[in-house]
């Protein structure tokens, strides 16, 4: 839980604020857009090792993947799994 300053005009208060965390599919997503920066779609995704509709569906967060195409993903882009959804 986060402690969010809200301040009023006379006072101010310290209240407890529910943080909403973003799902492990948006981070994926969200990485994966941030590191294939300016390339297409399809030339990331060739150097990736996975289909250009694969990486779409996965960048706009309207699949859930497999570990083995995490395992790819990984492998080409020699990271840690745990760096794509940070």
């Amino acid at each position: 839980m986060n402690i969010i300053l809200q301040q009023n005009s006379s006072h101010v208060n310290y209240e407890p604020v529910q943080m909403t965390k973003k799902t492990l599919a948006e981070n994926l997503a969200k990485n994966l857009k941030a590191l294939r920066g300016d390339q297409t779609q399809g030339a990331f995704a060739r150097k990736l090792g996975i289909s250009r509709a694969t990486l779409n569906r996965l960048e706009n967060n309207s699949q859930n993947t497999t570990l083995k195409t995490l395992d790819q993903i990984t492998k080409s882009l020699k990271c840690d799994i745990g760096e794509l959804f940070r």
